[in-house]
């Protein structure tokens, strides 16, 4: 019995301050089938499910409110990946969804115009050829990607509804202006704590709404 409730809290983690929860739970049956359909994990990726874990988080929307979110990590940055959406929900910082990106067919670019903050996505990276994106390991986060773009050594963004953002600078107090990243700015300070590399410091482009491991 003792090894039965050993086993459950590793495999099932729950963590509850105040308001904010999450969960973290392997990745079932249910999961996986919703990966392979929505075009996320195929046989060849670089990591197994069995790799993977499957959060369940609270975080603040756009809307004055609280929803819960979903998103799938490596196993090893799993614990502090809730630790750091703890920290962003109590700093107000808010997420507009948090989707997984099986829900958009596995298309980063339809994600991103539904200003998704995912994770987990089993392709390559973004700025061309083979090499698999840390995504495809579970460890990397791309969080409001239409208020933090990714902007090319040319200057170009691929989505009309972030142009506005292309002037990296907080200019009122709605939910979206709060959404968008700046090298000062707490929320990036959070994930710096863990390890995380922020993107907004790549060079010759930018990736601001990116965080690696």
């Amino acid at each position: 019995m003792k090894k039965t409730v050993i086993l459950f809290v590793m495999l099932c983690v729950t963590a509850a301050y105040a308001k904010y929860s999450a969960t973290i739970k392997p990745i079932n049956k249910y999961t996986k089938q919703r990966m392979i359909e929505g075009k996320t994990w195929r046989k060849n990726c670089p990591v197994d499910t069995d790799d993977l874990r499957y959060i369940r988080l609270k975080h603040r929307n756009f809307y004055r409110s609280e929803r819960m979110g979903e998103i799938i990590v490596h196993k090893d940055v799993a614990a502090e990946v809730v630790e750091i959406f703890r920290e962003l929900y109590e700093i107000g910082y808010p997420i507009r969804q948090m989707r997984l990106v099986s829900d958009f067919r596995g298309s980063d670019y339809k994600s991103i115009e539904a200003d998704n903050t995912s994770a987990f996505n089993c392709r390559p990276v973004s700025t061309g050829g083979k090499k698999w994106s840390k995504h495809a390991y579970g460890k990397a986060i791309d969080i409001n990607p239409i208020e933090n773009p990714f902007v090319n050594k040319r200057g170009h963004i691929a989505h009309t509804e972030s142009y506005k953002y292309q002037k990296r600078s907080h200019q009122n107090s709605s939910f979206a202006d709060k959404a968008m990243l700046i090298r000062k700015d707490k929320a990036i300070k959070i994930f710096e704590k863990y390890g995380w590399k922020w993107g907004g410091d790549f060079s010759p482009y930018k990736d601001y709404q990116h965080f690696a491991k």
